[in-house]
C-alpha cells in the first residue's frame, strides 16, 4: 500500500528537507529512521518539495510504500518517537501510482519580516532593519510584477538541477501591518531558493536600491538582478499543498 502523510515541521535544527550524505540532521532523514523503527524494515520516503536549511513547513506531503497493513497505533507511535518539531497530522491511502513530488498542483509559500528584533521569534521570522524606511506601495508593486511573466531564471540559485525556468505563478502580494509584513505567493512548483531572492528584491524596491523598471528588465531578458539580496530561511514557510484526490481539513 502507498500512503501520503501530511506532516509540519520546524526547519530551524534541520539541514533542509533532503537526506544528506554526510549524515547530517535532515526532516527526510529524521522521519525514515523513525519509520524505519516503527516498521521494521529499511523504509525511504519521498516528499512533496525540498526546503533549504531553517525553513519551516505548516503543510507538507510526504508518500509511503508499506507491505501489509499499518502496525496498530501507527500514528500515536510514530509522533511519540519523532523528535517536539515534527508532528504528522494524519495518514491518507493513496493509489499505488500516486506521488507526492509530481502530483502536487499547488504550492504556496508565506515569508514573515518584523520591524522590531524579538528574541523570541529569531528562529521564525526576519527582523528587516530598514523596516520603517521601505515604501509599501513600491514593494506591492514589485509583487504583482511578477504575475505578468512565467519564466523567473533572475531568481534561481546558480546551483540548480532545474530543466526549466517556467513557473505558473497564482498569486504574489504582501500583507501590511503596523508591526509586521507578510508575503504569500502560490505556484505550481517553485525554482531553488526562489521565495527568499524574491522577499529581498521587494525589500530591495522598497528601500530604492533598485527600481521596478529593473526588475523588469531582468524578467524580459531573463538574466541576474544588478542587486539581489537572499534573505534569512528563518522567515519562509511552505503551506497549502494540493493534490486532486486529497481533500484538505481545517487542520
Amino acid at each position: 500500500m502507498r500512503y501520503f502523510l501530511e506532516i509540519a515541521y520546524k526547519g530551524t535544527h534541520y539541514q533542509g528537507w533532503q537526506k544528506q550524505p554526510e549524515g547530517r540532521p535532515t526532516i527526510q532523514g529524521t522521519i525514515e529512521e523513525n519509520l524505519s523503527t516503527i516498521l521494521n524494515t529499511p523504509t525511504d520516503i519521498v516528499g512533496c518539495g525540498r526546503t533549504d536549511t531553517g525553513v519551516h513547513a505548516l503543510d507538507y506531503y510526504l508518500h509511503v510504500d508499506i507491505d501489509g497493513a499499518l502496525p496498530k497505533n501507527f500514528l500515536y507511535r510514530l509522533n511519540k518517537l519523532l523528535p517536539k518539531d515534527i508532528t504528522v497530522f494524519r495518514v491518507i491511502p493513496v493509489a499505488l501510482d500516486a506521488h507526492a513530488r509530481y502530483d502536487a498542483t499547488h504550492r504556496a509559500y508565506e515569508y514573515k519580516v518584523l520591524a522590531h528584533k524579538d528574541p523570541f521569534q529569531i528562529d521564525t521570522a526576519y527582523h528587516f532593519p530598514f523596516f520603517h524606511q521601505a515604501d509599501q506601495e513600491k514593494i506591492q508593486s514589485a509583487a504583482q510584477l511578477l504575475l505578468e511573466y512565467q519564466e523567473f531564471a533572475p531568481f534561481c540559485k546558480s546551483n540548480h538541477d532545474a530543466n526549466t525556468m517556467i513557473c505558473q505563478l497564482k498569486e504574489a502580494y504582501w500583507v501590511f501591518e503596523d508591526e509586521s509584513w507578510t508575503f504569500h505567493i502560490a505556484s505550481n512548483r517553485f525554482l531553488r531558493g526562489m521565495i527568499r531572492l524574491i522577499v529581498g528584491m521587494c525589500l530591495n524596491v522598497g528601500l530604492g536600491k533598485i527600481t521596478l523598471e529593473e526588475v523588469k528588465v531582468a524578467l524580459d531578458q531573463q538574466t541576474p538582478l544588478k542587486k539581489s539580496l537572499s534573505v534569512d530561511a528563518a522567515g519562509l514557510y511552505l503551506k497549502d499543498i494540493r493534490y486532486p484526490f486529497i481533500q484538505k481539513t481545517d487542520s
